[in-house]
């Protein structure tokens, strides 16, 4: 028997095995059990996002500087997402497949978390950037597997539905916390020289908690559904076993790559080139630009990162509240026009704030902004899903991962040259850019074929 062979009938093995267990179909507080850890692990991310690119402009950082200072966050989602999705698909054990590495991402992030906001130098907080970053990939990723392992079909748009549900939830509470401490409770933000503010040091721990906690709720109340045959399962992982084994298997998968997974690459691509740029840059143009701040030492600075806070509090309270419609608008329409329409939505958004100089208008954009983010959440993987073979989803569901950080990669290596030469560190601008590219990612969607709604009609 040749290596070609062999590595053909190992592969056919645990396709046959999961295709034999049926996946009957959750109640809703079992869909909400499954995805609260990712109300954690939002809120995490919302903290790093809102909040990053503030703490590196406290630290001294120019503009231009901010985007190489975030490459450790796309390149660690590069690294990590495809290694845990193949490790993921392999684990058997008292947890489960997936429920291990939400729980050792937790414990990490949280640590990560509580340290963050005691940075005194750039490379402390970049490198504290690269351990938060790199352990809530590890968290995120089997999460999306996780929904395509238990729910049959019929169900995955809810569940991711429910997955962009907690995330809007999440990132609403996060991203205003600063806010609620100065404004409500009336905590001191004590801006020294080379110091954060204590209300974001107070968000950061309040961020460590949760994230752990919402995590174990899920690894306690969701179990998961052991291989139907454990020895077959076991026996394709000892012959399957081996690190250059484990590349070569995965080179062969991308090989592989389905259709509707190279189409949805591209939409990923602008997508996520748009995203990057209001993760780095609109908590400091809301600040220079709409607050007119000059220094970051200035409270201008503080407040108008601060609003910029309540603004991605808005975006993702819009995210909230229309994930309980889009799957119902999906069906009623398409999951590909909901998903077009919405990015288009959250594009006009973005580029419309280059004419607003009120804070308050900023709330419009917002709005549109998080229709387009609850339909990045949900609609490509409910798509993709129904287009990966059962026996490889978490190591798709990891490689699907590159098309989100391979942009914010080129963004990290490049933007920096174009906001120093081009646009001239506007950071607005740069907010205008990501629209455009949002608008580029809707025309996009009409190019990609929907397996599961194909296979419906």
């Amino acid at each position: 028997m040749t290596i070609t062979d062999k590595n053909a009938q190992i592969q056919s093995k645990p396709k046959k095995l999961l295709k034999k267990r049926r996946k009957p179909p959750l109640t809703f507080w079992q869909l909400w059990n499954m995805n609260f850890g990712f109300f954690g692990i939002q809120f995490g991310w919302t903290l790093q996002m809102a909040n990053t690119s503030a703490i590196y402009e406290y630290l001294g950082a120019r503009a231009e500087q901010l985007p190489l200072l975030w490459l450790a966050a796309p390149v660690s989602g590069l690294i990590a997402q495809p290694i845990i999705g193949y490790m993921s698909d392999r684990t058997w054990g008292s947890l489960g497949r997936r429920r291990p590495y939400f729980l050792v991402g937790a414990i990490i992030a949280s640590i990560a978390l509580i340290l963050m906001p005691h940075s005194s130098t750039l490379w402390m907080a970049a490198g504290l950037l690269w351990i938060l970053d790199t352990s809530i990939n590890i968290s995120m990723e089997p999460f999306r597997a996780f929904v395509a392992d238990l729910l049959p079909k019929t169900q995955r748009t809810d569940g991711f539905a429910m997955q962009g549900f907690f995330v809007g939830l999440g990132a609403v509470i996060a991203s205003i916390f600063p806010w609620l401490l100065n404004h409500i409770f009336n905590v001191n933000r004590g801006i020294e020289i080379s110091s954060i503010p204590m209300t974001v040091r107070l968000s950061f721990y309040l961020g460590a908690g949760i994230f752990l906690g919402t995590v174990i709720w899920t690894v306690v109340t969701t179990k998961e559904h052991p291989p139907a045959d454990m020895e077959a399962f076991r026996q394709h992982n000892a012959e399957s076993g081996g690190v250059l084994n484990a590349f070569k298997e995965l080179w062969g998968i991308v090989g592989k790559m389905p259709k509707t997974m190279r189409q949805l690459a591209w939409v990923q691509f602008f997508t996520w080139l748009g995203m990057f740029c209001v993760v780095l840059y609109l908590a400091p143009a809301i600040a220079h630009n709409i607050f007119g701040a000059v220094s970051e030492r200035s409270s201008a600075y503080s407040d108008g990162i601060e609003w910029a806070g309540i603004c991605i509090g808005v975006y993702n309270a819009a995210c909230f509240l229309f994930s309980l419609f889009i799957s119902p608008i999906a069906d009623i329409t398409s999951r590909k026009w909901t998903y077009g329409f919405c990015l288009f939505c959250g594009g006009v958004g973005l580029t419309s704030m280059l004419f607003i100089h009120d804070k308050y208008l900023l709330i419009l954009p917002m709005i549109c902004f998080g229709i387009a983010w609850a339909s990045m959440l949900a609609m490509p993987y409910a798509i993709l899903a129904d287009a990966l073979p059962s026996e490889n989803t978490g190591v798709y569901m990891g490689l699907f991962n590159a098309f989100i950080v391979i942009p914010q990669i080129i963004a990290s290596l490049g933007l920096g040259w174009v906001m120093y030469n081009i646009l001239d560190n506007d950071r607005i601008l740069a907010i205008a850019l990501g629209g455009i590219c949002l608008i580029i990612a809707s025309a996009l969607v009409s190019r990609v074929d929907d397996v599961g709604e194909e296979t419906v009609s």
